[in-house]
């Protein structure tokens, strides 16, 4: 049986290391926005799983986010730091997966650089709520899944693809060390 990797008559595959990892990390995570941010369960009920907004990645590509000081994340990174973040940008592109090293930090004038107003639905008392803080996960290693042209190329040859019942997958993955 032959895998669809096999298939392709395009090169697929292209691992990425420092600033070409941390540029695909902040492209990606700037598409997506959002992740699904995975700590060691704590008996909360989540499973150790939640959405997060990523409201930066740094140069040093750390994601920081905002996060409740009181809050089930913080007392699960607390006892586990290591963390999972997953990423989805668009139906058919842009995924990413990150493991990395979480910490708890009450940097406010990080906060309020960060800071966003529709953030005051969690933080009633706005940027100087007491119980805001950052969460800063520091990556270790990363895969992601994307394309090599786009969202409109990589859909014209999906659609040639599937009527010539040919592979024509513009797809490109690999991993990533920052």
């Amino acid at each position: 049986m032959n895998s669809i990797n096999k298939n392709q008559p395009e090169n697929n595959h292209k691992d990425l290391n420092s600033e070409a990892a941390l540029h695909k990390i902040k492209e990606l995570v700037k598409q997506a926005e959002y992740c699904f941010f995975c700590t060691e369960p704590g008996g909360s009920g989540s499973d150790g799983v939640r959405p997060m907004t990523i409201q930066e990645v740094d140069d040093q590509g750390n994601l920081w986010m905002l996060s409740a000081n009181d809050s089930h994340t913080n007392e699960e990174i607390a006892m586990d730091s290591k963390v999972k973040l997953y990423f989805q940008g668009s139906k058919h592109s842009d995924f990413l997966y990150l493991t990395g090293e979480a910490s708890i930090h009450n940097d406010r004038e990080k906060i309020k650089a960060l800071w966003n107003p529709i953030m005051k639905t969690w933080f009633t008392e706005g940027v100087n709520d007491p119980r805001i803080s950052l969460i800063k996960v520091a990556p270790a290693y990363g895969y992601y899944w994307d394309t090599k042209h786009g969202n409109m190329v990589a859909g014209i040859k999906m659609m040639v693809g599937a009527a010539f019942g040919k592979t024509l997958d513009d797809s490109i993955e690999g991993q990533l060390r920052v």
